[in-house]
């Protein structure tokens, strides 16, 4: 089987790759990286492609990816102190000041 054959997909995969990848062209990244990226993302979910039935096949894979969002984020600045928080961010913005004079000329 060549690289890039999909024959050993199911429907269900496949719909799930177009979907994914409407979903990064609508964010505007290009036709052909937006089906990688999706064909990428059913692999990573589901382990590759699978044909119903046989040793294994066909079972729940879980849904990894589709469930990460707004997990992973926030848990170590939640858990520092409102002080400490706005004193990075008071260093941040000197940060971007010296910066942008420093680029400037």
């Amino acid at each position: 089987m060549p690289r890039g054959d999909k024959s050993k997909y199911t429907d269900k995969q496949e719909r799930k790759a177009d979907h994914i990848a409407e979903g990064y062209e609508k964010r505007g990244v290009s036709e052909k990286e937006a089906e990688r990226r999706a064909w990428a993302t059913v692999n990573k979910d589901d382990g590759g492609g699978k044909k119903e039935g046989g040793s294994g096949r066909g079972q729940h894979t879980g849904h990894p990816a589709a469930h990460k969002g707004g997990k992973s984020g926030g848990k170590a600045s939640a858990s520092r102190s409102a002080a400490s928080r706005s004193e990075s961010a008071r260093k941040a913005a000197a940060t971007r000041k010296r910066n942008a004079e420093h680029h400037a000329h």
